[in-house]
C-alpha cells in the first residue's frame, strides 16, 4: 500500500508539465538533505513535494534527468492515447502495422529511460534492439489478427492486447540485454556497491515484465468489452466519430489505477540472497563483505 501510494504521486500526469527550474530546484533540495545540508526554513510538506518531484523526473541510478516521454509521469497521457487507437483502428492490417510500431518505439523509449543501471548502453545495441523488439511485435500483432479471424468478432479486439503482452516479452529483454550480460549494481543496505550481477537483473527484468502486463490488462481488457456493447446502440451508430473518444477515454481511465498500482506490485529496490548470485560475485562479497546475507538493486520501472 506504501508502494501504491508513493506511485500515485510518481506517475502523476501533472509532473510532466512541470518547468525545468521546478526539477532542478527539487534535485537541489534532495541532494542537500541527503548530504545533510537541509535548506534553512524547509518544512517536512515541501520535502515531499520535492522528492516526489525528484522521483518522477530523474533516474535513481545515474541522477540524470530522464526524457520527458520516458517518465512513468507521461505513461497515462501517451498511452491512453496509443492505446486508445490501437483498440479503435485494430480492422484493417496498414492499421494494425503502424500503431503497433507506434507502440513499440514509445516502449522501447520508456524502456531504455526506466532501465537498471548506469552503464551505457550504445547506438548499435540501442538500434538492434529497438528493429527487434519492434518487429517481434508488429509479426506477433499480424500473427494473432490472422487466428482472430476464424473467431467471433469479439475476440479480435484483444489482438492488441496479446501482441502488447507478447511484445514486452520481446521489447524489454532487448532494450536492457547489456544488464543481462554485464549485470546490475548490488548494494549491501548501507548503498556501499558490491559488484554486477546478470542474475539479479534477470529477476529485475522478469518483474518488470510482469508489471507491464499488468497495466496493460485493465486498458486493453476492459475497453473493448465495453465498446462493443455501446456499438450495438443507437445513438453510437448514429455518431460514429465518437468511437476513438471514449475509446480513449475508457483507456485513460483503466491507466490513472492500473499504471501505480502495477508500479507497486514490485519493491523498486528489490532484493535476494547472496546465495542466489553468481559464484564469483559471491565469493567476492564474502572476502569484502561478511556479514552480507542479502543484495539489493534497483529494478527499473
Amino acid at each position: 500500500m506504501g508502494r501504491a501510494k508513493h506511485f500515485f504521486m510518481v506517475t502523476d500526469p501533472r509532473t510532466v508539465l512541470l518547468s525545468s527550474e521546478t526539477l532542478d530546484e527539487a534535485k537541489v533540495i534532495v541532494d542537500d538533505y541527503r548530504a545533510g545540508n537541509a535548506k534553512p526554513g524547509l518544512t517536512e510538506d515541501e520535502l515531499w513535494r520535492a522528492k516526489y518531484i525528484y522521483d518522477s523526473a530523474f533516474h535513481p541510478d545515474t541522477g540524470e534527468k530522464m526524457f520527458v516521454i520516458g517518465r512513468m509521469s507521461a505513461q497515462v497521457p501517451m498511452n491512453m492515447s496509443i492505446t486508445g487507437s490501437m483498440l479503435t483502428f485494430y480492422r484493417t492490417t496498414p492499421a494494425v502495422v503502424f500503431w503497433q510500431w507506434v507502440n513499440q518505439s514509445f516502449n522501447a523509449v520508456v524502456n531504455y529511460t526506466n532501465r537498471s543501471g548506469d552503464a551505457p548502453i550504445s547506438v548499435n545495441q540501442l538500434g538492434a534492439a529497438y528493429v527487434s523488439a519492434t518487429t517481434g511485435a508488429v509479426v506477433t500483432a499480424l500473427g494473432f489478427k490472422s487466428l482472430a479471424k476464424r473467431l467471433p468478432p469479439i475476440v479480435s479486439r484483444f489482438v492488441p492486447f496479446a501482441a502488447v503482452a507478447a511484445a514486452n516479452c520481446i521489447n524489454i529483454p532487448f532494450m536492457r540485454q547489456r544488464e543481462l550480460k554485464y549485470g546490475i549494481p548490488v548494494t549491501d543496505e548501507n548503498g556501499n556497491r558490491l559488484g554486477e550481477s546478470p542474475t539479479a537483473a534477470k529477476q529485475a527484468i522478469v518483474q518488470v515484465v510482469v508489471s507491464r502486463i499488468g497495466m496493460a490488462v485493465p486498458a486493453m481488457a476492459i475497453p473493448p468489452v465495453i465498446m462493443n456493447a455501446l456499438e450495438k446502440k443507437a445513438f453510437m451508430k448514429r455518431f460514429p466519430i465518437l468511437n476513438a473518444p471514449i475509446q480513449v477515454g475508457l483507456v485513460g481511465l483503466c491507466l490513472v489505477f492500473a499504471t501505480p498500482l502495477c508500479c507497486a506490485l514490485f519493491p523498486q529496490k528489490s532484493s535476494m540472497s547472496v546465495s542466489g548470485l553468481e559464484a564469483d560475485l559471491q565469493e567476492r562479497i564474502h572476502q569484502t563483505s561478511p556479514n552480507t546475507t542479502t543484495v539489493y538493486f534497483n529494478k527499473g520501472l
